[in-house]
């Protein structure tokens, strides 16, 4: 009996000890329906790296709104991106995102600087990427709108503990911050924002 429960409370804690068990983080199939899904508005929410470069820049960025469109080929989106950097609100369109479909990944080029990713399979409404720079994990949520629910928001909580992200690697953006987007109505809190500056 007592090497019974020796046994069971062995099995226990090795359990309590193990990690949490996530879901897979599953790539997208980019084909012509999955890229037709992500046009349009997108506002970003969360975003963690531990690389470097793009660790500084997530820290800067207090909040961001960006539309994806058509490029000039089918493997091609331009963006839109209107943000705020610490407190200056900046517009910038003049980055594309390069599709790769053979091993499912898109490229940001903005200048001479690059950035790869994977689009993550998830709801229709979301958008998680898995950001991949010179060996060093990143993730970045983002949805069609910012009010996303608790669910949602827990389970991308659950796969940042699952890739070992430390607090201190983990950006949220503040709707407060957000910039005016143009054609969009103002916030109801009636506060004039500054108007984005090109980049």
């Amino acid at each position: 009996m007592l090497a019974t429960l020796a046994l069971a409370l062995g099995l226990a804690l090795a359990l309590a000890a193990e990690p949490p068990t996530c879901a897979p983080l599953v790539p997208a199939v980019l084909d012509n329906e999955t890229l037709a899904g992500i046009m349009g508005k997108w506002v970003y929410l969360i975003g963690s790296s531990k690389y470097p470069p793009h660790l500084e820049e997530l820290k800067v960025v207090k909040h961001a709104t960006f539309f994806f469109h058509p490029g000039s080929h089918p493997d091609e989106l331009n963006v839109t991106e209107i943000m705020r950097v610490n407190e200056t609100c900046v517009t910038r369109n003049s980055s594309k995102i390069l599709v790769f479909r053979h091993n499912n990944t898109l490229v940001h080029a903005d200048g001479q600087v690059t950035a790869t990713a994977e689009l993550i399979r998830s709801d229709k409404d979301l958008l998680i990427l898995k950001h991949i720079n010179s060996g060093f994990p990143g993730l970045s949520f983002s949805a069609r709108s910012p009010n996303v629910s608790k669910e949602h928001l827990e389970e991308f909580r659950a796969q940042l503990a699952c890739h070992d992200f430390a607090d201190d690697e983990i950006f949220l953006s503040s709707e407060k911050a957000a910039c005016p987007v143009p054609g969009e109505q103002p916030g109801e809190d009636g506060e004039a924002a500054p108007t984005p500056q090109p980049a």
